[in-house]
């Protein structure tokens, strides 16, 4: 368990450097990120390399003990390298070169870019490939499914597609052309998205341009860590990443690279209202299943955050370390907090480090060197890992074809996966997010929400898993598009109808409009959103409609297959009704729950396969108290106890 900070020496006068790495290491930082953004420092010349800076930065830290995550620069090539090569700069969907002056301009498809990325990448991995400070390598920075039209991206999407469909025919038949007359006669006629709005454009032309990008986006990665490799054998590699309308199949990204890791920060305002109940916890698992492995936070929360947006409001007590405890819970090995030195220069300068602008450390810094202590006492967590029951599919085809065609007012398909798992949170439920496609038979309960683009593999997948006795939930807007992005001219849920046992009839996308459902007990609940009217085949009805032309219709089903069952729900419902549906379903599959926990209280279990640990966190702003079945030893304060009490944003973790 480490705790680091992002540094910038290029940023700062020379003679800040020992002051900083000194406080750093008395403080209990054990490593720091550098060079992301530092290209025309390490390469102020074509051709002309300048590394006796870093040379001296990376010296400096070893000598004190902290270890070094070095990144390479590939985000922010140098002003020279655009001025004479103005064609790698990418070109917008409006069919204008992006203006330079913020940074990740250039098109990662460009051949020019490409030799000088991969040049200075080589000349990075060259130098300190064996250097024994170096801990871990890091591509690039927050890489995107970046949309360009530049003539490198359109020939390389036109051969991309045939290489696919065989030829312009093939091309024609899986993006139904024949619509508004655009059949194509040639594959030059075949061009890349446009600035128009996604749903006005061709659906299947404008998956696939996605798909594209996101493939570009995996082979720069692949090719990026190829050459680190060949001299840096020894350190991991990875990249990090944050979740965006624009990002590519991070599954495939880090099929190529040796951990995952992710930018994390949590809203500092919290809602108000449980149904509202904000929780960063769920992107802390989608990263984790990103490799169904322990990550890395390269970026943490460590201030208010701004820039090019409003500063946000300052930090509460405890929320620097408790959020960085929160990762830790969730599966982050290492926390490296953006940044050690709040800006003085450039855009980033509202996005607050751990030391402000005065150069005086305030209470931000006490509340870091408080966690980099508390950090040193979970040695007992190394070799540890969460094991889950329950999984929730998140499939990226599907979040990009629901982003690109809205389905109804406030419908969003990252919300369906986040209604289940603030359910099961609520019972102290360790939970995965993972690929439709990956090995489903370690689950006693697996909820696929919305998978409105069929893929073959997940389709069989899933059948396997139900067929050999597990417990699914499906849900509305499942089973529409094929691979293409074309809706599918059979009833809904079409692919999963036998799963199902039952099928949509019709559907009403009623946005924001409140309906009613009740449940097979006699309870209700609120619905909005989306209502499919079902008709039951060898399924039998959870829940009814209440209200409108199809009450007393099913509203959510449950069916038997093979040893397994299926649920599907038709609707959007309140979170009073996940969190009964979740429990009911962690009883009837004999996964362990806790009732009871105060609204805000996240529970979290690591394993090494014989000691468990568990994860008490407040994220709320109340004190809370949570009693223990029985006397458990906490490794924060070596002290036994019978109860846990908490302060707003505070974790224990007590040892069963």
């Amino acid at each position: 368990m480490r705790i680091g900070v992002d540094y910038y020496p290029e940023q700062w006068s020379k003679s800040l450097w020992i002051r900083d790495v000194e406080l750093m290491a008395s403080t209990g930082v054990k490593l720091v990120r550098i060079g992301e953004f530092a290209w025309s420092r390490l390469e102020p010349r074509e051709g002309v390399f300048d590394f006796a800076w870093l040379d001296e930065v990376i010296a400096l830290c070893s000598n004190y003990g902290i270890g070094v995550v070095l990144c390479t620069p590939t985000n922010c090539p140098p002003l020279w390298l655009y001025e004479k090569y103005p064609d790698i700069v990418r070109v917008g969907e409006d069919g204008n070169r992006l203006q330079l002056g913020v940074r990740g301009h250039r098109c990662i498809n460009s051949p020019i870019f490409l030799e000088y990325a991969k040049r200075i990448t080589e000349q990075l991995a060259r130098r300190y490939g064996v250097h024994p400070s170096i801990k871990a390598w890091q591509i690039d920075n927050e890489l995107e499914a970046y949309p360009c039209r530049c003539e490198a991206c359109k020939n390389g999407f036109r051969q991309w597609l045939l290489d696919r469909f065989n030829d312009v025919d093939g091309i024609n038949q899986a993006f139904g052309t024949s619509v508004w007359s655009g059949e194509y006669s040639s594959i030059t006629q075949v061009d890349l998205p446009t600035a128009y709005p996604k749903a006005w454009q061709n659906p299947s032309l404008c998956l696939e341009a996605h798909r594209f990008a996101s493939d570009s986006t995996v082979t720069f990665v692949r090719n990026m860590a190829s050459i680190i490799r060949r001299s840096a054998p020894l350190a991991p590699i990875t990249t990090n990443v944050r979740f965006h309308e624009e990002m590519p199949d991070f599954y495939r990204i880090f099929d190529n690279l040796d951990f995952a890791s992710y930018d994390n920060y949590p809203m500092l305002s919290v809602p108000a209202g449980a149904e509202y109940l904000y929780s960063h916890s769920f992107e802390l698992d989608v990263i984790r299943g990103m490799k169904e492995k322990n990550f890395w936070i390269m970026e943490q929360l460590s201030g208010p955050t701004g820039s090019w947006v409003p500063m946000s409001p300052a930090s509460k007590p405890n929320m620097i370390k408790g959020y960085a405890l929160q990762a830790i819970a969730h599966g982050a090995d290492t926390v490296m907090h953006f940044r050690w030195r709040t800006a003085c220069t450039g855009a980033e300068m509202h996005s607050h480090g751990i030391l402000d602008h005065s150069n005086v450390p305030g209470r931000r810094y006490f509340e870091f060197a408080d966690l980099c202590q508390t950090v040193t006492k979970l040695k007992p967590l190394e070799n540890t890992e969460i094991v889950s029951s329950i999984a929730i599919l998140l499939s990226h085809d599907s979040f990009y074809a629901l982003g690109m065609q809205p389905q109804t007012e406030n419908y969003h398909y990252i919300e369906q996966l986040r209604n289940f798992h603030r359910a099961f949170t609520r019972f102290g439920a360790n939970i995965d997010v993972v690929e439709p496609t990956t090995d489903l038979s370690r689950y006693k309960i697996v909820v696929a929400p919305s998978l409105y683009v069929n893929d073959n593999s997940a389709i069989e997948n899933i059948y396997r898993y139900v067929i050999n006795g597990g417990t699914l939930v499906l849900t509305n807007r499942s089973g529409v598009k094929d691979r293409n992005n074309n809706c599918i001219m059979e009833p809904l849920p079409t692919a999963f109808r036998e799963l199902v046992g039952a099928e949509v009839v019709e559907y009403d996308p009623i946005g924001d409009e409140e309906q009613r459902i009740i449940d097979f007990s006699g309870r209700e609940f609120k619905c909005t959103e989306w209502c499919d009217i079902l008709k039951l085949n060898t399924a039998r009805a959870y829940a009814e409609y209440a209200d409108s032309f199809y009450r007393s219709c099913p509203a959510v089903t449950v069916n038997e297959y093979c040893k397994g069952l299926t649920y599907y729900i038709g609707t959007v419902c309140d979170s009073e009704f996940y969190e009964k549906f979740a429990s009911n379903l962690m009883k009837q599959n004999g996964v362990p729950r806790l009732n009871g926990l105060p609204v805000g209280v996240e529970i979290t279990t690591r394993t090494n396969g014989n000691d468990e640990f568990i994860f008490f966190f407040n994220n709320s702003p109340n004190n809370t108290t949570i009693g223990l079945p029985k006397h458990m030893f906490s490794i924060i304060d070596s002290a036994e106890r019978d109860r846990i009490e908490l302060k707003p944003f505070e974790m224990d973790i007590v040892r069963k």
